[in-house]
C-alpha cells in the first residue's frame, strides 16, 4: 500500500480552531506532511475546548488535528517570523486563517514568500475575503449561517430560525480549502508556479444556496423554512411513527404508487392529479395530512422494511450514537481507532474516500503541543542542539 496520493507534499499550517485544521487534517490523511505552527503559550486555542478526555486532552482538538506535526513558534518575535519564512520557503503549501493583511504584516504574505518559493500554493481563509466592505469584520460559524440565509432556511415554518446541527459554515469552508490546495497544486504541475487563493467563508456559504437561489431567480420567491419537507418534492419529509420514532420518506414519481400501496392510500393512488410531482406539490397539504395519519399507525422498523422492500427510499432519523454504531458504518471503516501518547486508544472518524492501492485515511494521533519542534527545525533548517536551546531560552519556541 502507498502512503497516499499527497506523499511528498509539505503543508505549513498556520490555521487554528476548525475550518483550516479540518482541511489540513484531510491533507495529512491523504499523505501530506503537515507542520502545524502553534503559539508556545498554549498552542491552538481549541486545545482548551470542551469536551475533555480523561487525561485532559481536548476531544475537539482531536477531531481536526490528526496526523500532523506540531511546532511551537512565537510569531510576535522577529526570530520566530524568520523561522516561519524559512519553513515556508521549503513548503509546497501554506494554509492560514489570520485576518486579511496580517500575514503580510508579519512578512509571511504570498508576495514575499513567493519571491523565494515561486511554486508555493498559499491559501488564505478569512471570514469575508481580502476585499469588500466587510473585509475587516470578524465572524464565527453561526454568524455566517445567519448572514448567508442558511439560518433563515433552517427550522420549521412555525418556529424561529435555527442553526444547522453541525458547524456547516466551518466544515464546508474546510472542504473548499482542500479544493483550493488541490487546484493550486494542479496549476503548479502544469505551469511551474503556485498561486495565492483568497477564500472567504461567507462566499462558501453563498455558494451553498444553489437550489434556494434557483427558486429566487426562477420564481422571484424568497425561500422560507420548511422543516424536513423538500420545497420542490412531495413526499419528502420526516413522519412520526406509532412508536414515537421518526422515518424520512423521499419519493419521486416512480415511487408514488408503491408509497400508496404500502400505506394503504388507495384514494390518493387513484387520483390522476397526484401522479406527477407537480400535482402533489400543488396539493401538498392533502398528501401530507394523509401520509401523516397513515404513518402514525405503523411501527417504524416494520414500515421502513415494507417501504424498502417496495423500492421506496427511506431513512430512519437516527441519533449520532445510532449512526456511528450502525453496522454499515463499521463495514465502511468510518469509525477507526487512533493511539495517543497520553490518552491511549481513542475512536476517530475515517476519510470518506477509498483509494485503490493506498492506505490514505488511516487515523493517526493528533500531536502534543510542540512535540515535533526540535525534529522539524533540525530536519528542515539544519539547526543544531545549541541553536535550538538558544531559541527556547529566548522564548521563540516552547
Amino acid at each position: 500500500m502507498s502512503a497516499g496520493p499527497l506523499a511528498g507534499v509539505t503543508v505549513l499550517d498556520f490555521s487554528r480552531v476548525l475550518a483550516g485544521p479540518m482541511a489540513t487534517q484531510i491533507l495529512a490523511e491523504l499523505g501530506a506532511e503537515v507542520i502545524k505552527v502553534e503559539r508556545p503559550d498554549g498552542g491552538d486555542e481549541s486545545r482548551g475546548f470542551e469536551p475533555r478526555l480523561r487525561h485532559g486532552e481536548s476531544a475537539y482538538f482531536f477531531a481536526f488535528n490528526r496526523g500532523k506535526r506540531s511546532v511551537t513558534l512565537d510569531l510576535k518575535s522577529a526570530r520566530g517570523r524568520q523561522i516561519a519564512r524559512d519553513l515556508a520557503v521549503r513548503a509546497d503549501v501554506v494554509v492560514e486563517n489570520f485576518l486579511p493583511g496580517k500575514m503580510a504584516e508579519m512578512g509571511l504574505g504570498y508576495e514575499r514568500l513567493s519571491e523565494h518559493n515561486p511554486g508555493l500554493v498559499h491559501v488564505s481563509c478569512t471570514g469575508f475575503g481580502e476585499h469588500g466592505p466587510y473585509r475587516d469584520r470578524k465572524g464565527y460559524d453561526t454568524i455566517f449561517q445567519a448572514l448567508s440565509g442558511i439560518m433563515s432556511l433552517t427550522g420549521h415554518p412555525d418556529g424561529p430560525p435555527a442553526k444547522a446541527g453541525i458547524p456547516v459554515s466551518d466544515m464546508t469552508s474546510g472542504l473548499w480549502i482542500v479544493i483550493a490546495v488541490m487546484a493550486g497544486l494542479a496549476q503548479r504541475s502544469s505551469t511551474g508556479r503556485g498561486c495565492h487563493v483568497d477564500l472567504a467563508m461567507m462566499d462558501v456559504q453563498l455558494s451553498l444556496l444553489s437550489l434556494a437561489a434557483a427558486r429566487l431567480f426562477a420564481l422571484d420567491e424568497d425561500p422560507v423554512r420548511a422543516g424536513t419537507q423538500h420545497p420542490g418534492r412531495v413526499p419528502s419529509a420526516a413522519f412520526e411513527c406509532a412508536d414515537g420514532c421518526w422515518l424520512h420518506i423521499s419519493a419521486s414519481d416512480q415511487h408514488w404508487p408503491a408509497v400508496c400501496a404500502v400505506l394503504g392510500l388507495e384514494a390518493l393512488a387513484a387520483d390522476p392529479a397526484l401522479r406527477t410531482n407537480a400535482g402533489r406539490v400543488a396539493e401538498r397539504a392533502r398528501v401530507m395530512d394523509a401520509m401523516r395519519a397513515a404513518v402514525a399507525r405503523r411501527e417504524r422498523a416494520e414500515l421502513a422494511d415494507a417501504l424498502r422492500d417496495a423500492g421506496v427510499p427511506v431513512g430512519e432519523v437516527k441519533t449520532v450514537r445510532e449512526a456511528l454504531s450502525d453496522p454499515h458504518t463499521h463495514a465502511r471503516s468510518m469509525v477507526r481507532e487512533l493511539h495517543h501518547p497520553s490518552e491511549g486508544a481513542f475512536p476517530a472518524l475515517g476519510l470518506p474516500l477509498r483509494l485503490n492501492g493506498s492506505d490514505a485515511g488511516a487515523a493517526a494521533a493528533p500531536p502534543l503541543l510542540g512535540a515535533d519542534t526540535e525534529e522539524v527545525l533540525r530536519e528542515k533548517l539544519g539547526l543544531g542542539p545549541e541553536a535550538i536551546s538558544a531559541l527556547r531560552g529566548e522564548g521563540v519556541i516552547a
